[in-house]
């Protein structure tokens, strides 16, 4: 049977000061669906409210801007998968082997408190799939809840964009919160890299997550390799 995989991107343009822009990290959807295309997984793109993804600028500037980022970007059909996203309650979780939130700053507004994301995480994990994030992605995954009250992330191995990355690029003073400290408030066993931006991606039984926008193909081989 051929896997099926859900990539999660957000449907938020910009911070709290709407003259700075954000969005969808580009690359972290390219890398990781070229990886499953090779593998020859069906995928889907979902959002928390369906329809439009808007584009995280600097995502579309070099060195961010690598050949798979510019191809989907040149490509119509592509580029349409981003006007036409899936709401949560169009989701059959059933359908699905894994679930891969995407980044860029964006998702720290519209991931946490989406119900039918977490619904959709719950089911999967439940049932033995895979639960995976690169970046940003992982605040997808601070509110998630199981059937038995407890949160997915406690006491699990997860990594994501570090608190220093934050400051490295400029905009620590823009974010809603500290997502890594977020993580480790849950009980999260967070981890990162020596170094900052390199990649680092981590596994804890079938959950699998990724430091960086450079993670996300780390990310993406090391969940077709769980599958």
């Amino acid at each position: 049977m051929t896997r099926r995989i859900l990539h999660v991107v957000t449907n938020v343009g910009h911070y709290d000061d709407p003259t700075h822009p954000t969005g969808l990290w580009l690359s972290e959807l390219t890398h990781a669906w070229e990886v499953f295309a090779e593998h020859g997984f069906e995928q889907v793109i979902a959002s928390p409210a369906g329809g439009h993804v808007p584009l995280e600028p600097r995502a579309l500037k070099f060195p961010n801007y690598d050949k798979t980022a510019k191809a989907w970007h040149a490509d119509p059909a592509k580029m349409a998968l981003l006007e036409n996203t899936k709401r949560p309650d169009e989701i059959d979780s059933d359908e699905f082997d894994a679930i891969y939130f995407t980044g860029g700053h964006a998702v720290m507004y519209d991931f946490p408190g989406s119900e039918g994301l977490q619904r959709i995480t719950r089911e999967i994990w439940e049932r033995g799939g895979i639960v995976s994030s690169v970046c940003h992605g992982y605040c997808g995954l601070l509110n998630t809840r199981l059937s038995d009250g407890t949160l997915l992330v406690e006491g699990k191995k997860v990594t994501g964009f570090a608190w220093q990355e934050e400051v490295l690029a400029r905009v620590d003073k823009l974010v809603p919160y500290n997502a890594e400290e977020e993580m480790k408030k849950r009980g999260a066993l967070y981890e990162k890299a020596k170094l900052p931006f390199v990649s680092y991606a981590v596994v804890d039984g079938n959950l699998v997550t990724g430091q960086n926008p450079g993670s996300a193909k780390e990310t993406a081989e090391k969940v077709a390799a769980l599958l």
